[in-house]
């Protein structure tokens, strides 16, 4: 896959007294984005159940540039920037974009897989690894060895 992009509303909701999107919701946005992406590859929470594992979070960071307003149209990509070869951790690059062609905030996440019975971190079964193949891959992709 060469590119995930999708689009988002920006809701009432999600303003704050300065009438711009409050920070919180470029987060929820990147969560909608990653479980967009996760299900559009067949990864879906029937398939967690099955291999007792799910996504868990080690750091979330976003770095704002541009304000979003409640006129702007706005989309949100995904990217993947590192990641062990077993694919138990992972590096994931929202690039927020209103307009078109401003970049409004970079979303940064580190992600890991939890075992769901023993809750501790787990490997991605192999069977579920080939799911990941097409995921799109940044310019600085780097693996973790």
């Amino acid at each position: 896959m060469e590119k995930f992009s999708r689009d988002v509303q920006v809701r009432w909701a999600d303003l704050d007294p300065n009438f711009h999107v409050r920070h919180s919701v470029y987060y929820d946005w990147g969560a909608s984005c990653r479980i967009e992406y996760l299900y559009s590859v067949g990864f879906t929470a029937e398939v967690m159940q099955k291999f007792h594992i799910g996504p868990i979070l080690f750091r979330e960071e976003c770095v704002f540039r541009k304000e979003i307003r409640p006129e702007d149209k706005v989309s949100i990509h995904l990217e993947l920037t590192k990641a062990k070869r077993d694919l138990s951790r992972w590096t994931i690059r929202h690039q927020i974009i209103k307009n078109g062609d401003t970049l409004s905030a970079v979303l940064t996440v580190d992600i890991a897989w939890l075992d769901t019975v023993r809750r501790k971190l787990a490997s991605l079964p192999e069977e579920a690894r080939t799911m990941f193949a097409d995921v799109p891959v940044a310019e600085d992709f780097q693996w973790l060895d």
